[in-house]
C-alpha cells in the first residue's frame, strides 16, 4: 500500500474528483430546474423539462452524500470546521434539496394550475439555492474561514451566515449559478426539441458570456484585490500524525497566486474554464447541443481546479489564526482509514461508473410534449 504521504495527496486528488463529479452530473439537473421558468413557457414544457432529468437527479445528488462521506472520514477536521463554519448555509442547501424529490414526485398528481405552479416555483428554489450558496462557500474558502482551535484542538467559529454573503463570495455565487445553468441548458439542447431547445440554446448563450465575465472578474479580484493567501513554511513533516498547530504558516500570497507562479502548468485549469465557455459559446450558436455540453462540462472541470490549484496544500484557511488552517497534510485521517478508504474506493467507484454509464445509455432520448400526452400519469 501507498506510504502516509502519498495517500494524504490521493485522497485530496479523490474528494476533488468526488465534488467535480457532483458539479458535473448533478449540475445539468440543476442547471435545468434554474431554466424551468424561462424555457417552459406552459405545463406540457415544463413537465418536459422535468422528465430529461427525471431518470436520473437522484443518482446524481449521491455524488454529493459520497463527496460528504469521503469528507467525514478522509478529512474528519475538514468535516467538522466546515459543518460548524457553513451550519446555516449548508442547513438552507439541505432543506432547498429536501424540496426536490417532493416536487418531482407531487408536481402533477393534481391538474390544479395553483397547485402545479407552486410546485414549479419551489423546484426553481430548490435549484438556485444551492447553485449560489457552494459558489459562495468556495469564495468564503479564498476570502479565508473564521475559526481556530485552541491549545486542546477544540474548534471555534467566529463567524454568522451574513458574514459569508461577501461582496466576493457573491462573485463567486454567480460564477456557480451561471456555470450550472449554461450546464442545464446545454442538457435541455440534447434532451429536448423545437421551441424548447431553442430557448435553451438562447440561455446558454447568455450564461456562458455572464459566466465568463464573472469568472474572469473574480480571477482579476484575487490578482489584483486586497485578498492575501497564506503560505505554509518549509519545514513540515509530510508524513506526521495530524496535529494542525505544529506547521508555521504566514500571509504572503496576494490573491493565492504563488502555485500558478511556481508551477506555471497549473494555469491550464483557468484556462480550461475559459476555453470550454467558449467551447459551448460556439457550439449553441452553431446548435450542437452535445459540443455545448461538452464545453460547458470542461468549465467546471477547470472552474474547480482553478480554485484547488490556488489553494493548494490548503484545503480550509482560517482568517483569524493562520496557524488553524487545515492543509492536506495535516487535516486527514490515521494512514490505516485511508488504506481502507482506498481499496474501498478502487473496488467499487468502478462499479458504480459502470452502472452510471449504463443507466444514461439505457434511458437516453428526447423528450417532447407527446410524451408527456401519450402518458400524462405514469411520468412527472
Amino acid at each position: 500500500m501507498f506510504d502516509y504521504e502519498t495517500l494524504k495527496l490521493l485522497w485530496w486528488v479523490l474528494v476533488g474528483v468526488l465534488l467535480i463529479g457532483f458539479a458535473v452530473a448533478d449540475g445539468f439537473d440543476l442547471g435545468a430546474m434554474l431554466l424551468m421558468p424561462l424555457v417552459g413557457r406552459n405545463d406540457r414544457e415544463r413537465r418536459v423539462v422535468i422528465n430529461t432529468i427525471a431518470p436520473h437527479w437522484d443518482g446524481n445528488q449521491v455524488w454529493l452524500i459520497t463527496a460528504g462521506g469521503a469528507l467525514f472520514a478522509a478529512w474528519p477536521l475538514v468535516y467538522s470546521a466546515a459543518f460548524s463554519g457553513f451550519y446555516w448555509a449548508l442547513l438552507l442547501v439541505l432543506f432547498a434539496l429536501f424540496v426536490r424529490p417532493v416536487g418531482f414526485d407531487y408536481r402533477s398528481k393534481l391538474t390544479n394550475a395553483r397547485w402545479r405552479k407552486s410546485w414549479d416555483w419551489a423546484l426553481w428554489v430548490g435549484a438556485i439555492v444551492p447553485s449560489v450558496v457552494f459558489g459562495v462557500a468556495f469564495g468564503n474558502l479564498l476570502l479565508g474561514v473564521p475559526f481556530r482551535f485552541d491549545d486542546t484542538l477544540r474548534l471555534s467559529y467566529h463567524g454568522t451566515f451574513w458574514q459569508l454573503l461577501s461582496p466576493f463570495g457573491l462573485v463567486a455565487g454567480v460564477v456557480s449559478l451561471a456555470m450550472l445553468a449554461a450546464h442545464g441548458g446545454s442538457w435541455l439542447m440534447m434532451r429536448t426539441d423545437g421551441l424548447l431547445a431553442e430557448r435553451a440554446r438562447r440561455a446558454v448563450l447568455g450564461f456562458s458570456l455572464l459566466y465568463l465575465v464573472a469568472f474572469i472578474g473574480a480571477g482579476a479580484w484575487l490578482a489584483i484585490g486586497s485578498v492575501s493567501g497564506l503560505v505554509l513554511d518549509s519545514g513540515l513533516d509530510l508524513s506526521a500524525a495530524i496535529n494542525p498547530l505544529v506547521k508555521s504558516v504566514h500571509t504572503g500570497n496576494p490573491g493565492w497566486m504563488d502555485n500558478y507562479r511556481l508551477y506555471p502548468y497549473t494555469a491550464a485549469a483557468p484556462l480550461l474554464a475559459v476555453l470550454g465557455a467558449f467551447m459551448a459559446l460556439l457550439a449553441a450558436t452553431l446548435s450542437r447541443g452535445g459540443w455545448s455540453f461538452l464545453g460547458t462540462a470542461l468549465a467546471i472541470v477547470g472552474t474547480l481546479c482553478t480554485a484547488g490549484f490556488a489553494l493548494f496544500p490548503f484545503v480550509m484557511p482560517s482568517s483569524l489564526d493562520p496557524t488553524s488552517s487545515l492543509t492536506v497534510w495535516d487535516a486527514v485521517s490515521s494512514r490505516t482509514t485511508l488504506s481502507i478508504m482506498t481499496v474501498a474506493a478502487g473496488i467499487f467507484v468502478p462499479i458504480i461508473l459502470a452502472y452510471t454509464a449504463w443507466c444514461y445509455w439505457k434511458l437516453w432520448g428526447r423528450v417532447t410534449p407527446a410524451h408527456i400526452d401519450q402518458n400524462p400519469h405514469g411520468l412527472y
